[in-house]
């Protein structure tokens, strides 16, 4: 058991670089964890980190014991959730990627917190490509087919891309007919954060035809921005469905070119492969297939 504890301290540390923010997870001092990593690497006769007074960074002997002792927790962890799933309240921190759309996911989560009281979330919004088993993910959300055979995967549901602009706007500068109309409006733009590259609108084009050349009357980095900012009549954007429906229902927003659109977007939660999930992986995969989507847009 003083072993099982040295490899719970051992992650903690890696995961948070950090002896005082181990401490604070583990309900301990810092120097209580750092005296605990100093005894595992006395018995193991390796260096697990580099110390500064900046920083705490892993060996490589300590990137390689890290990956064991993840699956060595992992084991136990799910060796005692099958033995007491059929009876037990889900519970446990709960670390969750998801992608920077809070207006789909974050009512559902409300919701899931409320459902299961004994389970706390750790949530970070990203659109980067997190490794969920080399950064200690439970599981991820993202859009896109799977393509890691580590993890397993349940689909969410899907959604379209639509050009949109307020009334207001269109009154103003017009109503684009054709797509090389929209090289005379204000464009607002969305860039991916891992690449620096802007996102290409879903427009219709003919084999070999170039991309537009679109304005870039504004630039950001999520959809809130491009919302806000198309509502108050500030140019044209290109948003899923799923963040619009109600704009669109009470016609704040309209659509542009709706017959030059052509993309759809699958939602998928993935989660590291195990025969026996672990049960509050199970209820939050099973909440946010039920929830996340209407049925019939999952089916779609």
């Amino acid at each position: 058991m003083d072993s099982l504890s040295g490899f719970t301290v051992f992650v903690q540390v890696a995961e948070t670089r950090s002896f005082v923010a181990a401490g604070r997870l583990l309900g301990v001092s810092a120097s209580a964890v750092g005296k605990r990593v100093a005894r595992l690497e006395e018995k193991l006769g390796v260096r697990l980190f580099h110390r500064s007074t900046r920083s705490v960074t892993l060996t490589a002997e300590g990137t390689l014991f890290l990956e064991r002792s993840r699956r060595i927790l992992t084991e136990i962890e799910a060796a005692e959730q099958e033995l007491s799933q059929a009876t037990a309240m889900p519970r446990g921190r709960l670390r969750v990627s998801l992608p920077l759309v809070s207006s789909l996911v974050l009512p559902v989560l409300g919701d899931f917190m409320a459902a299961y009281p004994e389970i706390e979330l750790d949530l970070d919004f990203t659109d980067r490509m997190v490794d969920v088993i080399e950064e200690g993910f439970d599981a991820v959300v993202r859009t896109g087919s799977p393509a890691d055979s580590r993890l397993t995967a349940r689909r969410l549901g899907a959604y379209r891309s639509l050009l949109v602009a307020s009334p207001d706007y269109l009154a103003q500068r017009g109503v684009p007919r054709t797509p090389t109309d929209l090289l005379g409006h204000a464009c607002l733009h969305y860039r991916y954060p891992n690449s620096g590259k802007l996102e290409a609108w879903p427009l219709r084009r003919a084999p070999g035809e170039p991309e537009l050349p679109l304005p870039t009357t504004m630039i950001c980095n999520n959809i809130e921005t491009r919302l806000c900012f198309a509502l108050r009549g500030r140019g044209i954007a290109c948003l899923p469905d799923f963040a619009i429906r109600e704009p669109l229902a009470d016609g704040k927003l309209l659509p542009v070119l709706p017959d030059h659109i052509e993309r759809m977007g699958v939602f998928h939660v993935l989660w590291p492969a195990s025969r026996h999930p672990s049960p509050k992986v199970r209820v939050l995969v099973e909440f946010l297939a039920a929830r996340v989507f209407p049925t019939s847009e999952a089916a779609a």
